[in-house]
């Protein structure tokens, strides 16, 4: 029996390249869309096995909520993704996700994940068990909402003069706030002697995107 599938992609290559492969694997294509909400909207009410989606879409939203909302209808889901991003692919497979694909994987893979998803298989690939042993050791910081804030713009690029600024604080103040951040994280043995640790401990955690390297 074909399997019905659908893809949430925002580059519209990618979506035809999916169509593509599932006219050749004899899957049913039920939706094809460049965000969730307009996926959801194109299948309604009808039965979907598996939706494949990225981790990151132009709209926005929020990985996990995205898989969230597709879980709901009872689809199981696949991150299709260049899979570069750690703590958004612990997000996915915190939120539901069935299993990581990578983009760099040829697509026979994807086929693949997609009948044993499609079958309620649990998928157990390289990337998926990796992001699931990452979490499993993951350590929480545990910041202060003032911490997490200083943490934030002075990991993003700024100075702390610029922080404090930012903030309406005093620069003692904000140096005071990363010293404490970097004591949190050397306890959890978690390095952040340099900025460059900060940034690197600010993306694992989520309070900014790896994309400002």
């Amino acid at each position: 029996m074909s399997v019905q599938v659908a893809i949430v992609d925002d580059h519209e290559a990618v979506r035809l390249g999916f169509a593509a492969a599932c006219e050749k694997n004899d899957f049913d294509l039920i939706g094809s869309a460049p965000t969730v909400t307009e996926l959801l909207e194109q299948i309604g009410a009808r039965e979907c096995q598996v939706v494949v989606t990225d981790l990151s879409l132009a709209d926005g939203s929020l990985v996990a909520e995205n898989v969230e909302r597709i879980v709901a209808t009872g689809a199981a889901v696949l991150i299709f993704s260049i899979a570069d991003k750690p703590n958004l692919m612990r997000a996915a497979v915190r939120a539901g996700a069935t299993a990581i694909v990578p983009k760099s994987q040829p697509v026979e893979d994807l086929v693949e994940a997609i009948r044993l998803a499609a079958d309620g298989a649990i998928l157990n690939n390289a990337e998926t068990s990796a992001t699931i042993d990452a979490d499993s050791l993951f350590k929480e910081a545990n910041l202060s909402a003032r911490e997490t804030e200083v943490l934030s713009l002075y990991a993003s690029g700024m100075s702390l003069k610029q922080v404090a600024f930012q903030l309406q604080i005093k620069p003692s103040s904000a140096k005071e706030h990363i010293d404490r951040v970097r004591v949190k994280y050397a306890k959890l043995g978690r390095e952040a002697a340099t900025k460059v640790d900060l940034f690197k401990r600010a993306v694992e955690d989520g309070l900014i995107s790896g994309d400002l390297l």
